[in-house]
């Protein structure tokens, strides 16, 4: 659903009134105030949410999905409490009013353009590996390629290069040691022109780093929160693998993503360290699922993997045969009947849907 042309402010402290609506009136944009929104979909169809920490705590209580474009504001500096309610709720911005309006202005500006542009976000799905060598960043290229078009980003500075799964190692464009990315808004048009691309992905691929070389795959948050928000704000979903480690880009990627999906394979240990993955990427992101990846050696089902780990199962997958040979030669081909295409498929379908798993049940059929 396109944006409408209203600011949703959810602020209960009178003192920060005027400053909001100065700044609202200076960007040409409707104020439509409220305690709380009245439904999801005025929450998703503001141009821009404004609110206060009170404010911030009754929407995730409600169960409002992550959203771009959501600030947090505050008449001092922040303290823990805000800086809480600002990660619960998933704001991307905090600003001190009147201090900052200028930063208001530019954000709700950009809101105002977002709003005239008629054109549906792209969901952003981040993946996370519950174990190392459990296919997230295979699944993650399923998914980008099960798309029409998509932005594949490769968070994992020390994955040897997302590049390689594709088979797109000799595809002319620019990785991440290539960019200098300092934030801000960047073209869509322009950043798939200077990326490699393979059968309508966009690649923003880590490069390989060599003996003695001096290059390197240090990624910025600030980068790729631009990366992601160009993508997705031209409608295009944006799938990015992250590292299994906490960092300030992987941080910022799980902030803002419509779903955190877990991989993890199906024996025991696989599982209890995932919960673990999974209680850390939960104090970004409450909205995370698990994609559980056969075969299971002790039996381990659906139900299980979700009682270990503790979140939803959004799809199960059988082994692909031949799946390694195919990433050495050439890169990941799929086929519509093979069982990562069909997992793909199930998890690109739900996740079109903008869902919200912090209630829900067992999904996987």
């Amino acid at each position: 659903m396109a944006p409408t042309a209203g600011i949703l402010v959810l602020v209960d402290d009178r003192a920060l009134h005027p400053p909001i609506d100065r700044v609202v009136a200076a960007a040409g944009l409707k104020v439509v105030r409220a305690g709380a929104p009245s439904s999801r979909r005025v929450w998703a169809g503001a141009a821009a949410i404004l609110l206060d920490g009170e404010a911030a705590l009754r929407c995730v209580q409600l169960g409002m999905p992550r959203r771009a474009r959501v600030l947090l504001v505050c008449s001092e500096q922040p303290g823990s409490s805000e800086w809480q309610a600002a990660v619960a709720v998933g704001a991307q911005q905090l600003v001190i009013l009147p201090t900052q309006e200028r930063d208001l202005l530019s954000a709700l500006t950009e809101a105002a353009d977002a709003a005239g542009d008629g054109v549906t976000r792209g969901p952003v799905v981040a993946v996370l590996a519950g174990r190392g060598g459990a296919g997230a960043s295979v699944f993650a290229a399923a998914l980008a390629c099960t798309a029409t078009e998509s932005v594949l980003v490769d968070g994992d500075p020390w994955g040897g290069g997302l590049d390689l799964v594709l088979g797109a190692e000799t595809e002319p464009g620019l990785r991440w040691p290539d960019l200098a990315l300092a934030g801000g808004r960047l073209s869509y048009p322009a950043l798939r022109d200077a990326l490699p691309r393979r059968d309508g992905v966009t690649l923003l691929s880590a490069g390989r780093v060599l003996s003695g070389s001096g290059s390197s795959n240090d990624i910025e948050a600030r980068a790729v929160s631009a990366v992601i928000e160009a993508g997705s704000r031209a409608g295009v979903p944006v799938i990015c693998d992250l590292a299994r480690r906490p960092s300030a880009a992987t941080e910022a990627a799980l902030a803002v993503a419509d779903l955190v999906i877990l991989v993890t394979t199906a024996d025991v240990r696989s599982c209890a360290a995932a919960a673990v993955t999974a209680r850390w990427a939960e104090e970004q992101n409450p909205n995370t699922g698990v994609v559980a990846r056969g075969p299971a050696p002790g039996g381990l089902g659906p139900a299980d993997a979700r009682r270990l780990i503790g979140r939803p199962v959004l799809a199960a997958m059988r082994p692909q045969p031949g799946i390694e040979a195919q990433l050495d030669c050439g890169g990941l081909r799929l086929r519509p009947r093979t069982p990562l295409a069909r997992a793909a498929r199930k998890v690109l379908a739900l996740v079109s849907r903008r869902p919200e798993l912090a209630h829900a049940s067992e999904l996987v059929a």
